[in-house]
């Protein structure tokens, strides 16, 4: 909770940094590091957990989410971890959030024929609209 955010593309900074997120061009969760920007990167939730169904490539926020979702949850419930509402409401919000940031983050659309996945709300659009629109003379985005 009293992490410092730092936002850089910087090998040398990146190296200090205790963990990294969505940068850096690795996946390594030994070493905190959480990027799906490689090539060769295709994990899903089911290749990293067999026991979960959904096979949609995560992005970095869905590799978060599966290695530190369960948890967060469980402190934020005072629920046991592997316990059943902890693993229910896991579920639900990778099944009716996450993979739609994963699924919209690697370029995969919702639909080829059958809906590969349910989307039930546009986050790339809320996002969006927090930025200025094209003619506000003030096209500042840092909060001052």
């Amino acid at each position: 909770q009293d992490a410092e955010i730092v936002r850089t593309r910087d090998p040398q900074r990146l190296a200090s940094c205790d963990v990294v997120v969505d940068v850096g061009g690795e996946y390594d969760p030994g070493r905190q590091r959480y990027d799906h920007h490689q090539r060769s990167f295709s994990e899903s939730m089911r290749s990293l957990k067999p026991d979960k169904p959904w096979s949609t490539k995560l992005s970095s926020a869905g590799l978060v989410y599966c290695h530190f979702g369960s948890q967060i949850l469980a402190g934020l419930l005072g629920q046991p971890e592997d316990g059943p509402v902890v693993t229910a409401l896991y579920d639900k919000l990778y099944e009716n959030f996450v993979e739609e940031i994963d699924a919209m983050d690697n370029g995969i659309a919702p639909a080829a024929g059958e809906p590969r996945y349910a989307l039930n709300t546009t986050l790339s659009a809320r996002v969006g609209h927090l930025n200025p629109r094209w003619n506000d003379p003030d096209q500042d985005t840092e909060v001052g």
